[in-house]
């Protein structure tokens, strides 16, 4: 069933075209084996199709390139965080190109949240009847309902903003989670079929892999439009408009905070599986997160002991960036001659964003813990839970607003 033969045909055409690339072909036989595993037939064969782009003809060329380059990242020795969540074939919004209206870009942002957890929850429903790929170690019931639960409730908020679904009493649950991927399914369009597919290669076949990478690429979504939030908010405060620049930043701590509830989904990993398919990541850690840099480093500007330790070494154009002269916000801070307590709704939304900043961080070390243990490398064999426990104390920004007295939580 996993023969390359499709993958053989298309080469053995005089011209192929890209448009024609036999991805579901490989993507099956990739989450059969896991790309760990991929037996050499499929990785040669995908490497004489690398060898042939400059010769393709069609409209998909430069979206196979950057496939191929995700398929072969392990024979490559290219194999890292990005390219193990296959970012660059999802339309994660770039904070460096500017997307248009705060409205636009939150509804972009909700639409690929809505696609990559509702993917999920088709997946785990297709797996309850023994319909998915990624067999090994399949939770037990109760485990898969209450993962059920927490990808419906991660993901309802974004569907009411998109308008997908209704407030409305389902007689069950699995009716719920029915009624929501049948929502978000109709709207798909044939890129966001692809790009779905093509962004899930696991390295192994554990059942909980397809979980843990869907999660990683919504939290992923969610810092990319942050970035793009925080670059915004600087050009509001350059501008003199710190109205417009508290108003935005608290709307991103919001969404910051409601992207917490990503966390109790992934707690439903089971540890097992985790660490069957965890030797496999080696060199794919969440601390190559370019969009979590580009967020922390747009709050304020890195110092030099930060800037040259592996969370800045392991993203360098996030490090040069910052090198060459990026403006944070509390740079733009002072650039204004006036600080974040001399503006009351700003000095309010700066502590609001540092709390959500800091519970985010707190919640994901102790994740961590539970998963790896207090000692324990992380993922890819980076420094892990050490290095969670003294990264969740950085400094959001250099000089913290005076504390709101009448505040729950001091930032």
């Amino acid at each position: 069933m996993t023969s390359a033969q499709p993958l053989h045909r298309w080469l053995a055409q005089r011209r192929p075209s890209a448009d024609r690339f036999p991805f579901d072909a490989v993507v099956t036989a990739y989450q059969h084996y896991g790309k760990h595993f991929v037996p050499d037939e499929w990785t040669q064969a995908l490497i004489a199709a690398r060898d042939r782009l400059p010769q393709l003809n069609g409209t998909s060329t430069t979206y196979l390139s950057a496939f191929l380059s995700g398929a072969l990242d392990k024979i490559d020795g290219t194999f890292d965080y990005r390219s193990y969540l296959g970012l660059a074939l999802l339309p994660i919004p770039d904070a460096s190109q500017g997307s248009g209206a705060a409205a636009q870009q939150l509804a972009n942002r909700d639409r690929l949240h809505a696609i990559l957890l509702t993917d999920l929850i088709a997946f785990e429903l297709r797996a309850a009847h023994d319909q998915a790929p990624l067999p090994q170690l399949r939770p037990i019931p109760p485990v898969a309902a209450k993962r059920l639960r927490h990808a419906l409730r991660a993901v309802m908020p974004a569907l009411r903003r998109l308008s997908f679904v209704e407030d409305t009493t389902d007689p069950s649950e699995i009716a719920q989670l029915r009624r929501v991927t049948a929502a978000v399914n109709v709207d798909l369009t044939a890129e966001d079929r692809r790009a779905l597919q093509v962004s899930m290669l696991p390295v192994h076949t554990m059942h909980d892999e397809w979980m843990f990478i869907r999660v990683l690429q919504a939290f992923e979504t969610t810092f990319a439009l942050l970035a793009t939030d925080l670059t915004e908010i600087i050009d509001a405060v350059q501008a003199s408009r710190m109205p417009l620049a508290a108003t935005r930043l608290s709307a991103a701590a919001s969404l910051l905070r409601e992207s917490a509830s990503l966390w109790p989904l992934l707690a439903t990993i089971q540890p097992e599986a985790f660490h069957a398919f965890r030797p496999y990541t080696d060199g794919a850690s969440a601390i190559q997160s370019r969009h979590y840099k580009m967020l922390e480093s747009l709050c304020r500007t890195p110092d030099g002991k930060r800037l040259n330790s592996a969370a800045y070494l392991s993203v360098p154009e996030v490090r040069t960036a910052v090198m060459q002269g990026q403006v944070s916000l509390d740079d733009a801070l002072a650039a204004a001659r006036r600080s974040a307590s001399s503006d009351t709704l700003l000095a309010a939304a700066m502590r609001e964003f540092t709390a959500a900043i800091t519970q985010w961080r707190q919640t994901h070390y102790r994740l961590a813990v539970r998963v790896l243990g207090p000692e324990r490398s992380g993922t890819g064999y980076t420094q892990g839970t050490p290095y969670l426990h003294d990264a969740r104390n950085e400094p959001v920004f250099r000089h913290h607003p005076p504390a709101d007295p009448d505040a729950g939580v001091d930032g």
